[in-house]
């Protein structure tokens, strides 16, 4: 056994190391130096060199002025023609220079006028030519409604055309521009040309201020109705309002506003059955709703009660 006192002084010991307050640590940031301690000493040859800020916008200044230096002078255009005719070489040595132009879908615009407007070399390089631009300036040509340009690796442009589909032939108006011409135009009634229209003379013929955007339905009419159609010379708008029908004899037939589609029915019944044209006239008013009237060549006027022709 141990003896007492020597457990009354270990007791004592541990009662004194429970009572001693905790020492603090000093407060000092990780890194920072200890108070109190001084400051180390710049040397002489630090503070002679500039700071890194100062040395990077020296060399940035350098760069920008060697550059315009070089710009201005054209040593650097020369550079990069170089570098171009370098670049264009190797290709050319690969293969991928354009030997072929394949155009295709065109009836009405020449392969000369198309050649024209692509204005691409045969010796260029594929990957140098321009065909967004290409594209451009073929649907600037009359005809062309469409356009496909498309790169053939390794040494081919395809070329794709949709021509426009001619309508009618249309004689534009006195002081508009183009005055008096005739025109190919379209079945929605935009123009497609004034040039070359020998060829389409067989299309309908429109006459009058906006008479190629308001024709389509009545062509269309009157192409199913076999006696009127073999004998219409041209349509005509008249004010923009309703048409007449200028017949090849030069009878002219007057058609109303409104209701239209059955005045030509009436027509062809006149025409067929009634002999109508056999007759000396000069035009026949067919605005009515309960006649037909008469305008002869003599200057007399006759007219017919419809339902009661005779």
């Amino acid at each position: 056994m141990r003896p007492v006192s020597d457990r009354k002084s270990r007791s004592r010991a541990a009662a004194r190391q429970e009572v001693r307050p905790a020492r603090d640590l000093p407060k000092v940031q990780p890194g920072t130096a200890r108070r109190g301690a001084k400051p180390a000493k710049q040397s002489f040859l630090a503070w002679l060199m500039p700071s890194r800020t100062i040395i990077a916008m020296t060399c940035t200044g350098a760069v920008i002025t060697l550059l315009l230096a070089l710009l201005v002078t054209g040593v650097l255009g020369r550079s990069f023609q170089g570098m171009k005719l370098a670049t264009d070489t190797v290709v050319n040595d690969a293969g991928f220079t354009i030997r072929n132009i394949v155009i295709k879908g065109h009836q009405r615009t020449p392969y000369t006028t198309i050649e024209a407007a692509l204005d691409l070399r045969q010796d260029q390089s594929i990957f140098a030519a321009d065909l967004t631009a290409a594209r451009a300036r073929l649907m600037a040509l009359d005809w062309v409604a469409s356009a496909e340009v498309v790169r053939r690796y390794p040494d081919s442009i395809t070329v794709t055309i949709l021509e426009k589909r001619p309508f009618a032939l249309w004689q534009v108006p006195t002081g508009t521009n183009g005055g008096g011409a005739i025109a190919v135009v379209e079945r929605n009634g935009r123009v497609i040309t004034t040039q070359g229209i020998e060829p389409f003379a067989h299309l309908p013929k429109l006459v009058g201020a906006g008479a190629p955007l308001a024709s389509a339905e009545l062509v269309d009419a009157v192409q199913n109705h076999r006696a009127v159609s073999a004998r219409i010379a041209y349509f005509e708008l008249v004010s923009r309002r309703r048409w007449n029908l200028v017949l090849n004899d030069g009878v002219t037939v007057k058609l109303p506003e409104q209701d239209w589609q059955k005045q030509i029915d009436a027509l062809e019944h006149l025409i067929i059955d009634k002999g109508v044209l056999e007759r000396d006239v000069a035009e026949i008013d067919l605005r009515s709703a309960t006649h037909y009237f008469f305008l002869l060549r003599d200057g007399g006027k006759q007219d017919m009660a419809r339902g009661k022709e005779t």
